[in-house]
């Protein structure tokens, strides 16, 4: 493949790697996703899980599900997930042109990542982006609900918050600009154990509070770098979905959790 084209690494591991059965399985997730009550928006932010879509898939639609009212505004996503492969300082960015899923090309934002690079904490790491799954496993979503799009990628590894903040803010753009952050919460805990666990980060998460530990979400500082840009620019979360592996497709002796979450800029709403 063109070395400028980050190829699908975990197709056919984390999600169908066949393009017809993945598109049909990306359409049947997205018309079952839960409707909410509250989130009658189009959302200028997502938090969303990052397992096999078998075992996360079902939560991270019920966010997905929320884009299609502006399917033909939102032309760029800016993206954000922890570093599980490789090890980084700051966040890094890709050296590709383009992402390859079973659906296709998503081209990447290059204007965006050039101005990216003038924050010190953003360098460039083929190697970071090379295996990571939590970032790819978002763009079958969001090819399936999105017209035309371009992707600003980012893995996170050892940084603050507040670094990830200012790449958020640097990028934040209009309504033609959706940030979606990558998590799922805690990790290998008994199913009660891991409900209550849960349920306190996620009401953490509503009320704008910073994650204090990985324990409670893998993607916390990239969290935390969303919650510091809500508060500043007063945006509102919703609770989309909660729920565990132990609730979809694994058992209940050691499961991982799942959490949904759409951040409400004040102004855009779906009439």
């Amino acid at each position: 493949m063109n070395e400028n084209i980050r190829p699908p690494a975990v197709a056919g591991m984390f999600y169908t790697g066949e393009p017809e059965l993945l598109a049909s399985e990306i359409a049947v997730m997205l018309a079952q996703a839960r409707p909410v009550e509250a989130a009658q928006f189009v959302p200028k932010a997502l938090i969303v899980p990052h397992a096999g879509h078998i075992y996360s898939g079902p939560i991270a639609a019920s966010a997905y599900a929320l884009l299609a009212p502006a399917a033909k505004t939102i032309r760029r996503v800016v993206m954000f997930g922890p570093a599980h492969r490789v090890a980084v300082e700051g966040l890094a960015l890709p050296a590709a042109e383009s992402f390859a899923t079973p659906l296709g090309l998503v081209s990447l934002d290059l204007d965006a990542m050039r101005a990216a690079q003038a924050l010190p904490q953003v360098s460039v790491s083929a190697a970071a982006h090379a295996t990571e799954h939590s970032l790819e496993v978002q763009l079958p979503f969001l090819q399936g609900v999105l017209d035309e799009f371009s992707l600003v990628p980012f893995v996170v590894g050892h940084t603050r918050g507040h670094e990830v903040a200012e790449v958020i803010d640097l990028l934040w753009g209009g309504p033609e600009t959706l940030i979606v952050i990558s998590s799922d919460l805690s990790h290998y805990l008994p199913y009660a154990s891991a409900r209550e666990k849960d349920q306190a980060t996620t009401a953490s998460i509503l009320r704008l509070a910073p994650l204090t530990e990985f324990e409670q979400a893998c993607g916390a500082l990239p969290i935390n770098g969303l919650i510091e840009v809500a508060q500043q620019r007063g945006l509102t979360p919703t609770l989309l979905d909660l729920r565990n592996s132990g609730d979809t497709a694994g058992d209940r002796a050691r499961v991982v959790g799942y959490a949904s979450f759409a951040f409400q800029e004040h102004g855009h709403v779906v009439h």
